[in-house]
């Protein structure tokens, strides 16, 4: 039976390019997309910018463009990575499109109408110097639950809890840094406590297999936890880039509401173009609506998701699948520590793309795991399994066959009681099977393990050898053509995995797109393949230094980071010690010149003060925890203790010198130096002025 799929993936947030756990997503999606396909079913994959909230509406201020301009920069080099990768979607939309629009609102009116949608006056937090109410994203601070520090306003990141902005403990303003105060502001809310609600998705979530096990789980405790399920806040007040609440001037859909409506719109925009029927689409009961989606996105998609849905008449998911994120020798991605990978470098060095598609489906599973990416493996994986392994198959026989036959392959020999490629066509419904089942490491697996039995068919019958005498021709080309038959059927199996490798070979063995059902016939007796040309280079693992990103000052900025990056400085506001003001007399003079190369070799970051406390035992020192950007914090040992208390400078951005030999001290290592400022003549003006960055730089930043 034909299968009716309706695929997405996450929809990428639009203020910034693609990165390594985007591409890693759209594979992992594709490779499932394409076995569907090569098994005749319908497939409609979309996807599209989630181009919403607070976020661009401020980066596209500091560039000084509009929303939809900002947008559209970054709409505009998606594709090339796309293409680059050999991802191959349907559709690509924008969450600002009309479809996405009337949808959400449709969407809003059905709820409204059933009753899921109130309404409640709340005091939310307010920034006085951007004059505007903060996001959740917008406000940070200790989580209430378990105590972290530097959590965003809405959930932690440490310990997985949800909670209201207003709960966040010693907050600040991200925007800013100032401390927000309380306004006053009427909020929509869809009624996720609902009762009806509950009961639905204790049904939807843990039954049927509709969810990892894992996500399963989370989901449990989310909807049988202490104080069950809050209801959601679905708006945002203006100024906010987004869709308006029907009938509620100056009120906006927060862009949690209208992001996965998007998958939708996607969809119906793709209709559109093609001339089919939408809502018919949608409201058969044998089409299926899968997600594949990153696991830091789950609360979203398996409660407020499928709730929005199911009260406002719309089809619901059939699953969500999630994944984990993509590390690189075990430590998170970072620029500034030389671990990340942008996807564009790596197609403008010119490495594989289907290397990326093979390492990464070796290593992917139906788990939510993490997946790690280490140069050293990837190497070995690329080059054994598909150099050493699998290409190695086609050059021991296409070679003879051109050269000793005109290409003509025989295939007198595949009878149904030939038993080496009766093996090999046996393995391919489990094949396909884990293909389904998503567990693409065990199905590359299972393809290696049939390549390795190939290859000891290869040593077994030594064409090299039977190529010697003249009289061995019938059983060379015998040899070679079921060599070359078999390659075939390998091919059909990593078909999924690489596209366009499986179509270089279909246009040298000279054969018709492989599906899944090419398996059980074999080619044709003399039919005549084209002249051999070499598949697949192997990786030369000196690409991988040209590979990793040089630190932050090289990498491509984002248009929000293009702004930030001339970043200022200024003090830290504190009261001025006695005597500020006389200062003629204790400035220093200026040292010695130096050239330009002298200043380069110090290496100044923007540092965000995570944590700052006393040491003690010292008179002069506070110890400061640093987030310079590198995916860890920093431990730095700073004699302002006389100008500062602790709780000031928490939350503040500041400068340091981040290549700085680390030194042991008496309390502890020091891993670099904050700048601070002060007279020459401590005497006469005693202070220390620690510098700050101006709002919108970010912890790693170069200062030059």
């Amino acid at each position: 039976m034909t299968r009716k799929l309706f695929v997405t993936t996450a929809l990428p947030y639009a203020n910034a390019p693609f990165h390594l756990g985007h591409i890693m997503e759209y594979i992992q999606a594709d490779i499932w997309v394409r076995h569907q396909r090569m098994s005749g079913h319908e497939v409609n994959f979309v996807c599209a910018d989630d181009a919403h909230g607070a976020p661009i509406m401020i980066a596209a201020e500091k560039a000084g463009i509009t929303p939809q301009e900002f947008v559209g920069q970054i709409a505009a080099g998606r594709q090339q990575y796309l293409d680059g990768f050999h991802v191959k979607f349907d559709n690509w939309h924008s969450t600002d499109g009309a479809e996405n629009h009337a949808l959400s609102q449709d969407i809003y009116r059905k709820l409204k109408a059933a009753g899921f949608i109130t309404s409640k006056t709340i005091e939310q937090f307010y920034d006085p110097v951007k004059n505007m109410f903060l996001p959740d994203r917008y406000i940070k601070g200790e989580c209430p639950k378990c105590g972290a520090k530097d959590q965003y306003g809405d959930s932690c990141e440490v310990c997985s809890a949800v909670y209201a902005p207003t709960e966040v403990k010693n907050p600040y303003s991200v925007l800013t840094g100032a401390t927000p105060v309380m306004k006053s502001s009427e909020h929509f809310f869809f009624k996720l406590s609902d009762e009806k609600c509950v009961e639905f998705l204790r049904g939807w979530a843990l039954q049927d297999n509709r969810l990892q096990s894992e996500v399963a789980n989370k989901c449990k405790e989310w909807l049988e936890g202490e104080g069950g399920l809050g209801d959601w806040d679905i708006s945002r007040d203006a100024p906010y880039f987004g869709i308006e609440i029907p009938d509620q001037p100056g009120k906006y859909f927060y862009v949690w509401l209208d992001a996965p409506v998007g998958y939708l719109a996607s969809l119906k925009n793709y209709f559109n173009k093609t001339g089919r029927d939408f809502d018919a689409f949608m409201a058969d009961p044998s089409t299926e609506q899968i997600h594949f989606i990153g696991k830091d996105i789950t609360y979203f998609h398996t409660l407020f998701w499928p709730a929005m849905l199911k009260f406002s008449g719309y089809k619901i998911p059939d699953h969500v699948y999630a994944h984990g994120f993509v590390t690189v020798s075990g430590e998170k991605m970072s620029k500034s520590r030389g671990t990340g990978i942008s996807p564009l470098r790596y197609l403008d060095i010119g490495m594989n793309p289907e290397w990326l598609r093979y390492y990464f489906a070796a290593k992917l599973n139906a788990k939510v795991e993490d997946l790690d990416m280490n140069p050293d493996d990837f190497v070995a994986r690329v080059n054994s399994d598909l150099i050493g392994k699998y290409i190695n198959i086609a050059s021991r026989a296409a070679g003879f066959i051109t050269k000793r036959f005109d290409g003509v392959i025989t295939t007198k020999w595949a009878t149904n009681d030939d038993a080496f490629i009766q093996n090999l066509r046996a393995v391919s419904g489990d094949i396909q099977a884990l293909y389904e089942a998503r567990e693409y490491g065990k199905a590359l697996r299972a393809v290696m393990e049939q390549a390795d039995l190939v290859n000891a068919y290869v040593d077994a019958n030594k064409p090299w050898e039977l190529a010697k005498q003249a009289e061995n021709n019938d059983k060379l080309q015998e040899v070679c053509s079921r060599l070359l038959e078999a390659f075939r059927i390998l091919t059909v199996f990593l078909k999924p995995v690489l596209p366009h490798l499986a179509t270089q070979v279909e246009a040298q063995l000279n054969i018709a797109p492989l599906q899944w059902d090419s398996v059980q016939t074999a080619m044709p007796d003399q039919h005549r393949i084209n002249p051999y040309v070499h598949l697949m280079q192997r990786v030369d693992p000196l690409i991988f230094d040209q590979l990793f990103d040089a630190p932050v000052e090289a990498s491509k900025p984002t248009p929000e980071k293009t702004v930030a990056s001339s970043t200022e400085i200024h003090p830290l506001p504190s009261p001025p010690p006695e005597g500020a003001g006389e200062v003629s007399g204790a400035i220093e003079s200026l040292a010695p010149e130096i050239k330009i190369d002298d200043f380069a070799k110090v290496d100044l970051r923007i540092a965000k003060i995570v944590n700052c406390e006393h040491v003690d035992g010292s008179d002069k020192l506070l110890r400061l925890t640093l987030d310079v950007g590198e995916g860890k914090t920093r431990n730095v040992f700073s004699g302002i203790k006389s100008a500062y208390q602790p709780e000031q400078l928490i939350g503040k951005f500041t400068v340091m010198v981040a290549n700085l030999a680390p030194r042991k001290m008496k309390f502890g290592m020091s891993e670099g130096m904050v700048l601070a400022a002060s007279a020459a003549d401590e005497k006469t003006n005693p202070g220390l002025y620690i510098l700050e960055a101006w709002p919108g730089a970010e912890p790693g930043m170069r200062v030059r």
